[in-house]
């Protein structure tokens, strides 16, 4: 069992830490709870820009000079934006921890945005989106996004537009960065084998400066989601195929019962209903899974496969036939208990990695206001019955819900 400790510093900014005695090693990072789904249409990719930027110069450091800070040492400085937290983090020797968390808030909190890097910067996001529509897999999920949460920032690309990202200077940053920032929504977690008296004296004097400020700005909550159909034409060989539906938020009592159900069907082990049905047996697919993302007021689901365009129907209904006998016919005893031990095994090795669990902790004290520690998961996985996850299945798998994305060869 990992112990962890948190320190809530007068400025509202918490400081959560899980002393680990037999690593060298300290991951550390500032979690902010801003996101992609905090913009509008017109800022569409400001987040992301503005994770670029923090690495771009702040008032005391030129970007040659950050980037150099830790990998002069041989640590690592990475950075991170999704639909709804921002992150800044760290791994290196625990002897330089210093260093670390004085350079993450340097770059978090005093990034001055200079022009002329944002030109450069605006060029490389440019690229990066045109890598990403050169990836069939990765142009799905946002396509799908889209479709799932139409008209609503969840559906937004993370990157932007060519529009948006084109258009942005240092005003528009620090705009958005003073609407929406708000010290009670930031956490700094580590893990290392350092002390928690060091990491909170470290945190009161690179954390504690930051004036204590509240953000006014609420998120929209998502509704009026209706099932649609889309078929879309793309310059690839392979057709891509989409199913889902908005899911169950991160606070709802049934999340832990459909992580265990998605994972049944399409998991990450060659052994799900998925993988047995359209590859193993029918050769079909290449790669086939399912997943769930909850958020804090909705989720997705989503099924997703890439196969011969002539083989399309035919997987599609597969994909319906195997969710119907979840809907239809109970696990049995076996059946259930094997895919218990599957995910906690999952489970176990996720909490193996440091830096995951340095992530985790960060993310859960933002969404749930507490740790949810692995003997808790362990604990309401054994819970779970087979009558839990039909109820489950005949909810979240009627057909005439689920949205269905196909991407078509040109």
């Amino acid at each position: 069992m990992r112990n962890y400790e948190i320190h809530t510093l007068p400025n509202g900014i918490r400081v959560v830490h899980n002393q680990v005695a037999s690593t060298k090693i300290v991951h550390c990072g500032i979690m902010l709870d801003i996101g992609s789904r905090d913009e509008s249409p017109d800022n569409q990719g400001i987040a992301h820009f503005w994770e670029h930027m923090a690495f771009k110069g702040t008032k005391k450091r030129k970007s040659f000079h950050i980037l150099n800070r830790l990998e002069s040492l041989g640590g690592e400085l990475n950075a991170f934006t999704d639909k709804e937290k921002i992150m800044f983090y760290a791994s290196l020797r625990d002897e330089y921890f210093e260093r670390a968390i004085e350079l993450l808030a340097d770059i978090t909190f005093d990034s001055v945005f200079p022009a002329a890097q944002i030109e450069k910067e605006r060029h490389v996001i440019l690229e990066e989106m045109s890598m990403y529509y050169d990836d069939p897999e990765d142009s799905l999920q946002d396509e799908f996004d889209s479709l799932i949460f139409s008209g609503h920032s969840l559906g937004m690309n993370i990157l932007g537009t060519k529009k948006t990202v084109s258009k942005f200077k240092r005003t528009d940053f620090k705009s958005f960065v003073k609407e929406h920032l708000d010290t009670s929504r930031i956490i700094f977690s580590s893990v290392g084998n350092i002390s928690m008296e060091k990491v909170i004296q470290l945190a009161e004097k690179y954390l504690g400066r930051i004036p204590a400020v509240a953000s006014v700005k609420r998120r929209k909550k998502f509704t009026n989601y209706k099932a649609k159909d889309l078929a879309l034409k793309r310059e690839v060989r392979q057709g891509r195929c989409a199913i889902g539906r908005p899911a169950y938020k991160v606070t709802d009592e049934k999340r832990s019962a459909f992580y265990v159900l998605t994972s049944i069907l399409g998991g990450s082990g060659m052994n799900s209903r998925l993988n047995l049905a359209l590859r193993e047996k029918y050769g079909f697919v290449y790669s086939i899974g399912s997943h769930f993302v909850p958020f804090t007021d909705t989720g997705i689901f989503m099924i997703s496969f890439g196969t011969e365009p002539s083989q399309m129907k035919k997987s599609i209904e597969l994909v319906k036939v195997e969710m119907k006998k979840l809907r239809d016919m109970p696990l049995g005893i076996k059946q259930l208990a094997s895919s218990k031990e599957q995910i906690l095994g999952h489970l176990a090795m996720a909490e193996e990695s440091n830096i995951s669990f340095m992530m985790m902790m960060a993310r859960n004290l933002l969404d749930l206001k507490k740790i949810v520690t692995f003997e808790e998961l362990q604990g309401r996985v054994k819970e779970i019955t087979a009558h839990q996850l039909q109820q489950i299945a005949n909810e979240m798998f009627k057909e005439d819900e689920l949205s269905c994305l196909i991407m078509e060869p040109k």
